[in-house]
């Protein structure tokens, strides 16, 4: 295992920390005196994490968690807000982080690796975003959830693209309208989450299921992601169509004649594709 904190007493502690634990990277938000918001600089730096693990092979899962009492509180208001000043007023710095963050939301779903959030705080707004672009969410009995915008004259229409795809409709816009905060039970009832777990223990279960997932094949993992995301915007005669296709390219990887033969023999795995 990796440990990226810096000494006491040498530069400042960036802003993204990152832990390796065998085949599992831990990506850690590290703004907790600003509830790690969605700053310029922190979509910057988690998107060029993203991309160093997408890029590396060894790595087959990733578990973003965060440091402090939120996991994540969305945009950085006061950031956004310095910008009116700006003779546009501030048009184009609000287009280049909303594209900026669009953009890391869908690398969190392009990434061939599963993403799983550990949520110890409260995730607001883009922060909820994040939560809900994760392939899969283990929250704390104390984290909470809402997307706010509403009670600041901003719709949450960034984060209602992922929560539209993960919630019931009448959750989702109940969540997007009232702008009310929800517990951990409720954003597990709507299917925000997938389980809820008692403080504390958040990230060390999120690490027990990367852990896991991470002993299967890494070339059948990376198969499986992307055809779940691309099966699910098709009608459902071309997503068998399309998942049958998938099925007979896998069946035909080595790693899939393999694991076959392995079962028939009734003997571990070895796989040779990373």
């Amino acid at each position: 295992m990796s440990n990226p904190k810096p000494l006491a007493n040498s530069v400042a502690a960036p802003i993204v920390l990152r832990e390796d634990h065998d085949s599992v990277r831990v990506l850690t938000l590290n703004r907790p005196d600003v509830r790690n918001a969605l700053s310029e600089a922190m979509l910057a730096s988690l998107s060029a994490e993203l991309a160093s693990v997408a890029a590396t092979r060894n790595i087959r899962t990733v578990v973003l968690a965060a440091n402090g009492p939120a996991f994540c509180a969305g945009h950085d208001l006061k950031e956004l807000a310095s910008r009116r000043t700006d003779k546009d007023g501030g048009r184009a710095f609000f287009e280049h982080i909303w594209h900026s963050c669009g953009a890391l939301m869908q690398a969190l779903r392009q990434l061939p690796q599963p993403v799983i959030a550990a949520i110890q705080g409260t995730a607001t707004a883009a922060g909820c975003e994040l939560v809900a672009n994760c392939d899969l969410a283990v929250a704390s009995a104390h984290a909470t959830f809402a997307t706010p915008g509403v009670h600041i004259g901003l719709f949450c229409s960034t984060p209602m693209v992922p929560i539209s795809r993960n919630l019931a409709e009448k959750h989702a816009l109940e969540l997007l309208l009232t702008g009310d905060m929800i517990s951990a039970e409720d954003a597990y009832r709507m299917g925000l989450v997938n389980r809820v777990v008692a403080a504390g223990s958040e990230r060390a279960q999120a690490l027990e299921l990367a852990n896991r997932i991470a002993s299967k094949c890494a070339m059948t993992l990376r198969t499986g992601k992307q055809a779940f995301y691309r099966q699910r915007d098709m009608s459902f005669a071309d997503a068998y169509r399309y998942g049958a296709q998938v099925m007979v390219d896998n069946m035909l990887r080595r790693d899939a004649i393999e694991g076959i033969d392995a079962f028939l023999d009734k003997r571990p795995a070895k796989w040779e594709q990373s």
